[in-house]
């Protein structure tokens, strides 16, 4: 089953034509889809060190490449100041070979996402999360604020959302409950500007070695948000006693973490009913947050 309604499906075949119309000195490398719970991009890897990212959904290409030219920067400069691996932007694609959407290819990260090694008890990983955090809040902004529409600016304006998440959940959630959570979560107040954040920090965007954190994957959202945005993997990603230490690390007040926990139940309360068929273990993420924000708050 397709994620999206308007979901463009690409190939190894389709991509083995695109490398070798577009960058035939890649011609010959192995090509293999990945498998991946990620919901907008499906990824390939091209041999041994990179790796391609083609659009899940169809947009108009002049504005998916203007997407993708501003994701390649932000990697780019997230990777300037980031203490784990990232993957380095190498070059973009064009649409050609069957494939209607620009493309990016980037350098391959070794190592396993967290959704396949849980790493959510290891205060080992919570003490790197927190370093990583920490590095990207040290970045400096250069004056740019958050301009976004999704998730990093003011908690309220998410409301027609949630009212849609909290409509579709009937059934699958305790929505009456869900409700009264968000309706005191949406009234809490900025108290600081904004730092450069990562902006999706879920168990499928790091890479886990034993119990440490060995890379940061998804890294085009770099940018400035409310500080408290990046803690959402307090909740997608630890439990109860690491969370504890990245609170700690981070030295977060209360409003901070409050803040971080209201970022965390607006995406869980979109992943449980958008894919809930689609996408079983994306649903089941935003299940296990909510609980654990749920659990937080008795």
């Amino acid at each position: 089953m397709t994620m999206h309604d308007d979901q463009v499906d690409v190939t190894p075949d389709i991509v083995a034509a695109l490398i070798r119309e577009q960058f035939p000195q890649w011609s010959g490398k192995a090509i293999r889809l990945q498998p991946s719970t990620g919901t907008v991009n499906a990824i390939f890897r091209i041999g041994d060190d990179l790796s391609a990212r083609f659009p899940l959904r169809l947009t108009d290409p002049a504005e998916a490449l203007a997407v993708l030219e501003r994701e390649a920067q932000a990697s780019a400069e997230l990777a300037q100041v980031s203490r784990f691996p990232v993957p380095e932007p190498v070059a973009l694609g064009k649409p050609g070979a069957g494939c209607p959407m620009p493309w990016s290819v980037q350098t391959w990260l070794p190592g396993t996402v967290a959704f396949d090694a849980d790493p959510s008890g290891s205060e080992a990983f919570a003490a790197d999360l927190a370093a990583f955090i920490a590095a990207l809040r040290n970045a400096e902004t250069r004056g740019r604020r958050f301009s976004g529409e999704n998730r990093g600016g003011v908690l309220a304006d998410h409301d027609d959302w949630m009212a849609k998440c909290f409509e579709e959940s009937k059934g699958l959630l305790d929505v009456p409950r869900l409700r009264q959570v968000w309706s005191h979560l949406r009234e809490l107040p900025r108290t600081a500007g904004d730092v450069m954040s990562h902006g999706d920090l879920i168990p499928g965007n790091v890479l886990v070695a034993g119990d440490r954190l060995s890379g940061v994957l998804d890294t085009g959202g770099f940018g400035p948000a409310d500080p408290a945005l990046d803690l959402v993997s307090a909740w997608h990603l630890l439990e109860q006693g690491p969370r504890e230490v990245l609170r700690q690390t981070l030295a977060c007040d209360d409003l901070e973490w409050e803040r971080g926990k209201a970022w965390a139940f607006e995406q869980a309360m979109g992943l449980v009913w958008y894919y809930v068929e689609s996408n079983p273990t994306m649903s089941g993420m935003g299940r296990r947050t909510l609980d654990r924000i749920l659990e937080s708050t008795k």
